[in-house]
Order: structure tokens, then sequence, then C-alpha cells
């Protein structure tokens, strides 16, 4: 059975298109399109999962929902042991701790900013606060990339995956120009047939 992605533009679903591509697995796309006023999900979301979100997939009649769970899903059940390192190595921990670091810690400030910035006025008195984090976890991401240009090890892991989101969100904001790792970190993830192939058949995506 081909693995159903339910895909929402300018989103972090276009990581697990990419995931895929990275595993040559066949896939199904569904397009689901934000509202053009809100810049929300639209509804159709509601009907797959509760809350409406994306990235979703559904594999073998089960919806799996969450970037990062979809992410270790893939690696364990379809041939992507490749891409994560050995249980029990340091290498491991440190994938663990980036693949919950690129939604736990780094896009809470990202989140923050987008949702205080249609406050306008309002929000001035946070605005300090939430630059201060994006700035530091930023520079902790563009710190603790290694010299091969991974997170993890001398090649891709799903937590690079995991991390292209927060990363390329940097670069969009303009949070990144004086963060060489973490620019050539998107610009390596980008160059990246695979990410091409992907881009390609997601469609449009803001942050590439």
């Amino acid at each position: 059975m081909t693995i159903i992605v339910h895909h929402l533009n300018n989103s972090r679903s276009q990581r697990i298109l990419w995931l895929l591509e990275e595993l040559n697995l066949p896939y199904e796309i569904r397009h689901h399109a934000r509202d053009a006023v809100t810049n929300l999900a639209p509804e159709a979301l509601l009907k797959v999962h509760p809350l409406g979100k994306s990235p979703l997939i559904e594999d073998d009649g089960k919806i799996i929902y969450e970037s990062g769970a979809i992410v270790e899903y893939l690696c364990a059940r379809h041939n992507g042991a490749h891409l994560v390192p050995a249980r029990g190595t340091d290498a491991h921990i440190r994938y663990l701790e980036f693949m919950h670091f690129a939604e736990g810690s780094a896009m809470t400030p990202i989140l923050l900013n987008l949702y205080t910035a249609r406050l306008g006025d309002a929000a001035a008195p946070l605005h300090p606060r939430i630059n201060q984090q994006l700035e530091s976890h930023f520079a902790f991401m563009d710190d603790n990339l290694k010299a091969t240009g991974w997170f993890v090890g001398d090649a891709l892991t799903g937590a690079d995956i995991m991390m292209s989101f927060p990363a390329e969100a940097a670069v969009k904001m303009g949070k990144a120009t004086n963060l060489p790792n973490l620019s050539a970190f998107v610009e390596k993830i980008h160059a990246r047939p695979a990410f091409q192939t992907a881009l390609e058949k997601g469609g449009p995506y803001a942050y590439a």
C-alpha cells in the first residue's frame, strides 16, 4: 500500500516529503492549502485529524501524526536505519536531543514571533524577549553544526531532517546573516536531489 502524505503548503510537512524521497519510497500527496487570509490550515484536515494538523501520513491502515514520530516511524519501518545512529552510542543521544530540540525548543520562539506579529503594537512588550530567544536558539544551532555540515555525524540523519525547518525559518526571517554554519546547512539540504524532487512534488514552498 502506498504511503499517503497529508501535505499543507508552506509547512513542516515539506520535510516529510524530503525524507520519503531520501528513502526512495513511493507515496501519494493529498494537498491541503492554507486560507489566503488567515493562513490557517483548511477544515478538510479536521476530517483526518481532530486538531487539523499537518504533517500526518497514512500507512497500512494507520494514521501517524507529529513530525518527529513520522520520521522515527519511516526510518524504522521503511529501511531508514542508515539515518539513525546505533542505540547506546553518544551519536544516538545527540540524535535524540536534536530530534526533540527541533519541535520542542526551536519552534517555541518561532511560533511566538509568528503569532505576536499579528497583534501589532499590543505585542510590543513581548518582542525583546522573543527576539532574544530567537537569536540564542539560532546561535545554538549554528554552534552545534559539526564540521561535516550535519548536526549529528558524518552524514545525513533523521535529526537533520527535523532540524531543517527551524534552520530554514532562521534564514527566511533574516536571522542567519551572521550564522555561516546554519546558512550553509540550509544551502546544503536544498541542493540535495531528494529535496529538489520533494519540492517539485510538494509545490511552492516559501522557505526554499
